[in-house]
């Protein structure tokens, strides 16, 4: 995951100011163009008006927290964060900086915020929580493969979201004709053993909980999925355009574009703690239909219509 910081160049002298860019942005250029479009559009323009400073620790936390130092150090005037693991990382180092964190998952359970309307400390944002997905991407299972009766579920554990995420596929699995395995993961290790031993049996299908770990490792998630002929559904499109076989969740772009929004409020005096931190309200439903042929699968034609994108 990104964290991204951002800091006027107003602020301090072009050869003084603490905030350098680092290094290319990540895997996701749609997100940091978003940002930099709609900051232009805001009347800042990049270079001329602040610099980012790029730092990824992906789903390490003892690099994401060596990160989290290293950039509150460097002093911005704001700092635009993903993740859960991103956001815990920064609150342990500072509760003066502006944070606006996206992609986060019960911001109010995880203790982030004290609640949505009124976070009430140097942290708000964009949720990416939203309960209802996990019996969306159960029904999408059934309704894709109807073949599966067996739920595998990729979750990181000590991420609170995700273990709410669990209970609620747990909590319409049975309508569904379904029982569910939970496969909590760490690491590339974790993930390869779990699903292998979960494909030994037959009638699997996963869904893919969104964190870092998962995020992290998605093509050998994706890699494995196809190689042991598991249907799976999972977050981001990311997912689906490498291979996955359907994707149904937010509109992570949409999310930064939203977040350059709050950056912007920030940067003209706003508080944080007085902007309250937003919900999603645009989704988007992906298939892959070319690994669906290779699974043998026949995706429905109400779903097709449905779909954002079709990848062929």
């Amino acid at each position: 995951m990104a964290i991204l910081g951002a800091r006027t160049v107003q602020s301090c002298r072009e050869d003084r100011c603490l905030i350098r860019p680092t290094r290319e942005r990540p895997g996701g250029p749609a997100q940091g163009r978003s940002v930099v479009n709609k900051l232009q559009e805001l009347g800042w323009k990049e270079g001329r008006d602040y610099n980012f400073d790029l730092r990824f620790g992906g789903s390490d936390a003892g690099v994401m927290s060596a990160l989290a130092k290293g950039l509150v150090r460097s002093a911005p005037d704001v700092i635009l964060s993903q993740s859960n693991l991103a956001l815990a990382s920064l609150l342990k180092e500072t509760r003066d900086i502006p944070i606006v964190a996206t992609v986060i998952g019960d911001p109010v359970g995880s203790g982030f915020v004290k609640s949505l309307s009124r976070p009430g400390g140097n942290a708000t944002g964009f949720t990416s929580f939203e309960l209802s997905f996990g019996q969306k991407w159960v029904q999408l299972l059934k309704d894709v493969a109807p073949g599966v009766r067996r739920a595998g579920v990729l979750l990181h554990p000590e991420t609170q979201a995700n273990e709410s995420y669990l209970q609620a596929v747990k909590g319409v699995s049975a309508s569904f004709g379904m029982t569910v395995t939970r496969m909590g993961v760490h690491n590339a290790t974790e993930i390869e053993q779990l699903v292998s031993d979960f494909a030994r049996q037959p009638d699997g299908g996963l869904v893919v909980i969104p964190n870092p770990v998962t995020n992290e490792h998605r093509e050998l998630i994706v890699t494995l999925a196809a190689r042991h002929h598991l249907p799976a559904v999972y977050a981001f499109r990311h997912f689906a355009n490498i291979g996955g076989l359907m994707s149904y969740g937010i509109d992570v772009v949409d999310l930064y574009i939203r977040a350059a929004v709050y950056v912007n409020r920030i940067l003209k005096g706003a508080k944080a703690a007085d902007l309250p931190m937003e919900q999603p309200d645009k989704f988007e439903f992906v298939v892959n239909l070319k690994t669906a042929k290779t699974l043998g699968l026949t995706v429905p034609s109400p779903l097709l219509i449905a779909a954002n994108q079709i990848i062929e």
